[in-house]
């Protein structure tokens, strides 16, 4: 993989990023919140294949955010190149958690078109390829949170290795889009999952 020039990013963008919360779109926040609720009371497949579709929404609004991303035109080389990688890395998720939702008898959550990912990332706002790299970045640190959050809820402990590593690559995604940014490590021990 071809390695992010911190270069590429103008450098007064950083403070918009250190002053920007990290979330989810609403949609996603309203899903994650709904999972432990709806988690109490049933059966230990039908919890976990809840959670897994939590998480597959997730993943198809990853794929939208880079789908939007490089087709804005905002994003050079070999930036487009990581974006299309690592929205790559989010298709092999996508199809891994619709084959463990199917194979636990459950439905896997459809994805939205794309022009409904656009209104709810606000990509009319992407004026750059700055504004396009923390938009992603904001969307990997937030599935990161997701995924460590989760992992408690599973009830089959395969289920939350496989959380753990999917919150490992969206770290990594995290990290190299951060990098990218010009945004320093992170200062404190434990700073995901928080």
């Amino acid at each position: 993989m071809k390695h992010i020039k911190t270069d590429l990013i103008a450098p007064d963008r950083r403070a918009f990023l250190a002053r920007s919360s990290v979330t989810l779109s609403a949609a996603a926040v309203a899903v994650l919140a709904g999972t432990e609720t709806l988690a109490q009371g049933m059966s230990a497949g039908a919890a976990d294949v809840n959670i897994l579709n939590v998480a597959l929404a997730l993943e198809h609004e990853a794929i939208g955010a880079y789908q939007l991303g490089a087709q804005s035109g905002l994003l050079q080389q070999p930036v487009l190149d990581v974006a299309v990688l690592f929205q790559g890395h989010h298709k092999g998720h996508r199809d891994a958690l619709a084959a463990t939702i199917r194979r636990l008898g459950g439905d896997p959550v459809a994805e939205k078109p794309l022009d409904e990912y656009a209104r709810a990332l606000n990509a009319g706002a992407l004026k750059s390829q700055t504004d396009v790299l923390e938009l992603a970045a904001r969307l990997e640190l937030g599935a990161t949170n997701a995924y460590l959050g989760v992992i408690p809820s599973f009830k089959d402990a395969q289920l939350a290795k496989v959380a753990a590593r999917l919150a490992a690559d969206e770290t990594m995604h995290w990290s190299v889009l951060s990098s990218s940014l010009g945004k320093s490590l992170p200062k404190t021990a434990l700073y995901f999952g928080a």
